[in-house]
């Protein structure tokens, strides 16, 4: 799998090489194959991507400078982003259970009516 686009932004933001990045993907991707068996599952590449930040935030930890002079962890983005994208597919789940109850109660209200 090629690595992600997104990959030379994570690295600089966790203050490592894109060089190291993309041994981090490799390895990330690796793992993650070897969980799900294939490499082409949206599960597949969530866990690489999930693995990958974890590893870059470790390697970002591992700066020698001071703490307040190392970058900030980006996990807590990549998170974020993902529980932003599952609440709108939430809010339509419910929009649809919302609608269908009130399209089985209008179908029941006709049949007692005839």
């Amino acid at each position: 799998m090629k690595a992600p686009k997104i990959l030379p932004w994570i690295a600089r933001k966790a203050g490592i090489s894109d060089e190291l990045a993309l041994k981090l993907w490799r390895r990330a991707a690796g793992e993650a194959e070897e969980l799900t068996g294939c490499c082409t599952s949206s599960d597949y590449y969530r866990l690489a991507m999930e693995r990958f930040i974890d590893l870059a935030d470790a390697e970002s930890e591992a700066c020698e400078a001071p703490q307040t002079l190392c970058n900030p962890h980006v996990s807590w983005l990549w998170r974020h982003q993902t529980r932003m994208s599952q609440l709108s597919l939430l809010a339509a789940q419910n929009t649809y259970r919302f609608w269908q109850s009130n399209w089985d109660n209008f179908l029941a209200t006709q049949k007692r009516a005839a």
